[in-house]
């Protein structure tokens, strides 16, 4: 990956944030007459503050991103077996979407029912799988498991500060940009490799 590419996916994956995080935050601001960006109630400051949030949101999910692509990296070189590498993956998967209905109702003492707490990660879901069905489209079926991966466990990894509130609005804020920038990376890195079978 030369710099030009990475610049590129820098400031796309940024803009990205940026416009979902307005688009998100005014939808929520006016259907929701307590929801503000850090307690400021001005539109205007509003407006900056989601325009910042989403930058911040967006470099985050791209400090996930190379991490991923980091320990892929270590783990392909570690684990010699592809078939152990993706049940491994599938195993984490699933572990993580657990957790995020079960220690949710714990930690929140069971203030809604269990089908309230199996929305989130049923959504997440669906969108992961989309989304790793778009890229097996755009490159191969080896792509399915690692994309699942990533924009299952790693999204829900990255969106912790948002989830430990037991708020939809904040979880939704964080979690819209976090999996639209999360897709547009993983989505467009083959072409930025110009490898068809990444």
């Amino acid at each position: 990956m030369t710099l030009r590419k990475w610049f590129h996916l820098f400031w796309t994956t940024l803009l990205l944030g940026m416009i979902v995080s307005i688009g998100i935050g005014l939808i929520l601001q006016y259907s929701d007459k307590e929801f503000s960006v850090m307690g400021l109630s001005a539109v205007g400051f509003n407006v900056l503050n989601m325009l910042l949030g989403g930058a911040t949101i967006s470099v985050l999910s791209q400090m996930g991103f190379f991490a991923y692509l980091i320990v892929r990296f270590i783990a392909a070189g570690i684990i010699r077996s592809k078939t152990v590498w993706d049940l491994l993956q599938l195993a984490v998967v699933i572990v993580v979407l657990f957790d995020l209905v079960y220690l949710r109702m714990t930690n929140f003492e069971g203030t809604g029912s269990v089908l309230s707490y199996t929305v989130l990660p049923v959504i997440i879901l669906v969108i992961s799988i989309a989304v790793a069905y778009w890229k097996v489209k755009m490159t191969n079926r080896n792509a399915f498991i690692p994309t699942l991966f990533f924009m299952c466990a790693v999204s829900v990894l990255e969106a912790v500060p948002a989830l430990k509130l037991d708020n939809a609005a904040s979880s939704l804020f964080m979690l819209a940009p976090l999996l639209v920038c999360n897709a547009w990376q993983i989505l467009i890195l083959h072409k930025i490799l110009d490898n068809k079978k990444s």
